[in-house]
């Protein structure tokens, strides 16, 4: 079994830092892409930072330039820190990872989802 636990969410006024955290844990082999999406109400949850195991990012337009993600492949945890919040970034956002459990010899890949976390930006 694996899981993914969140933090770092919160409430911030417009123009402030939140620097999110993901972190998973279980039996775990590797830990291929991991990402963050986010869903506002009334909206469909959509892609908002992702980054391979190469380190290699990606980014949906409207962050570019505020958000970043990075990872810790030793504690198996992925970060967004997001700068210079507006009203428009509130949202739920959800961590993702693409994660090989089992052992060397015998494993699975599969997605995980974590739990979510609030990020409210006042105006």
């Amino acid at each position: 079994q694996v899981q993914l636990v969140e933090s770092g969410g919160g409430l911030v006024q417009a123009g402030g830092s939140l620097r999110l955290s993901c972190a998973a844990s279980g039996n775990i082999f590797m830990v291929e892409a991991m990402g963050w999406y986010r869903q506002a109400p009334g909206k469909q949850r959509e892609l908002v930072a992702a980054i391979t195991s190469g380190f290699s990012e990606r980014y949906v337009d409207s962050v570019k330039g505020r958000f970043t993600i990075s990872r810790d492949n030793a504690k198996n945890t992925v970060y967004l820190q997001m700068n210079s919040l507006k009203p428009e970034d509130t949202a739920v956002y959800y961590c993702n990872a693409d994660v090989k459990s089992g052992t060397w010899n015998n494993y699975r890949s599969r997605y995980y989802w974590g739990q979510g976390t609030q990020v409210t930006v006042s105006s």
